[in-house]
């Protein structure tokens, strides 16, 4: 008995580990450092480098809100077995694996939350609508937020309304104060996140005032570096903002990333005493695994297929990717980077005047990621239902 437990352990944790290598191939790693690749900041293979060790890290300090989100609150009344996890697991990651060798960005959220659904279902239990209506909410919303905001952002910076200089210190100072705000687990007590900003601010101030006014001066601290950056290099210094917000997206993209990998673990390992934080760092080196060794491939597609991205039209890719990660990662919902980055590219590339948008390369995507999804959910009960009908 204890054999045959520990076996099937051995397997759900391979599965994970599979999924994971799966989501640093052709989510996490690929997404955050596209936008830079497209506009020759950095080369595919460093993207791929650089994006695997931020991966890791935002997966030990963020990811513990999505990772407990995907394993107890999509299904109610029932919680995971080895065997539903590894199906749910095994299922979401071969569909991923797929649309990275096709070079299609197959929306990781999607196919492991339709996985998670179809086996937490065929195992008995009740659908958890209000979570349900929170992911759809962030679904729906993000290629017009993402790519709305991207395309506004675009517009200012390439347009001559606005002066370039003191615009991009501002939204770099955006960028600061949301930063400032993002919850870290080194920072908290047990088992909870905590920001530079509540940390810092606690003894200035009550209701709030404390932590905005930190803030504030992050905010402002940001801005006036940039500016003087820009003063000194323009092309250097929109370059080095440019890789600053990737790396920021890279870390987010851990964060909420990885519990899509180990989210369904958590209910079996957390029975034989494994800790968060342990699932957390394989979850994160399976990541890291999977940018190394197959992101290139899908940098180069999403920085050359979906649209031409200059420095300035990357910046305004990459800005509201980095908020709606971080938002994602705060509410614990599944969010998919693929949906995130390619609604931002698009939004940006279209501020331009088209600036080689591929409207085919656009509409199969779309395609690609509701299939996933049903695909995922069908496969997932399906399969399931077959493994507990023969057992």
């Amino acid at each position: 008995m204890v054999v045959a437990t520990a076996a099937t352990l051995l397997v759900a944790a391979a599965a994970s580990l599979f999924m994971a290598w799966s989501i640093g191939a052709g989510s996490s790693g690929s997404t955050p450092f596209a936008p830079a690749v497209g506009a020759n900041a950095i080369s595919v293979m460093r993207a791929g480098l650089v994006v695997g060790v931020l991966g890791l890290l935002g997966a030990i300090l963020q990811g513990a809100n999505v990772t407990e989100a995907v394993g107890t609150e999509l299904i109610g009344g029932v919680t995971l077995t080895a065997v539903a996890a590894i199906v749910a697991l095994v299922t979401a990651a071969a569909l991923v694996a797929v649309g990275v060798f096709a070079g299609y960005p197959i929306a990781t959220a999607f196919t492991v939350t339709g996985a998670v659904v179809g086996v937490g279902l065929a195992l008995g239990g009740d659908p958890a609508w209000p979570k349900y209506a929170e992911i759809a909410t962030l679904w729906v919303l993000t290629p017009f937020v993402g790519g709305g905001v991207a395309y506004s952002v675009a517009r200012m910076l390439i347009g001559e309304s606005l002066p370039e200089r003191p615009l991009t210190a501002a939204l770099a100072g955006v960028v600061g104060a949301i930063l400032a705000n993002v919850g870290f687990a080194l920072l908290g007590p047990a088992g909870q996140q905590a920001s530079v900003a509540s940390v810092l601010g606690a003894g200035l101030g009550g209701s709030g005032a404390g932590p905005a006014a930190v803030s504030v001066a992050i905010a402002a601290l940001v801005s006036v570096a940039v500016y003087a950056d820009l003063g000194r290099d323009r092309e250097g210094a929109q370059r080095r903002f440019l890789l600053a917000m990737g790396g920021l997206v890279a870390f987010s993209a851990g964060g909420s990333q990885v519990g899509l990998a180990i989210g369904p673990l958590v209910p079996i390992f957390s029975e034989v005493g494994v800790p968060l934080w342990a699932l957390l760092v394989g979850g994160g080196v399976g990541l890291l695994a999977g940018s190394w060794t197959g992101a290139p491939r899908m940098i180069k597609a999403l920085a050359q297929d979906y649209a031409s991205m200059g420095p300035r039209r990357s910046i305004s890719a990459l800005i509201p990717s980095f908020a709606i990660a971080q938002t994602a990662v705060a509410f614990g919902i599944p969010v998919s980077f693929n949906e995130i980055i390619v609604s931002a590219i698009v939004g940006a590339g279209y501020a331009a005047g088209d600036a080689g948008v591929s409207r085919k390369k656009m509409g199969y995507t779309v395609l690609a990621w509701i299939g996933s999804l049903v695909g995922a959910f069908v496969l997932g009960f399906g399969l399931y239902s077959a493994v507990d009908f023969v057992a």
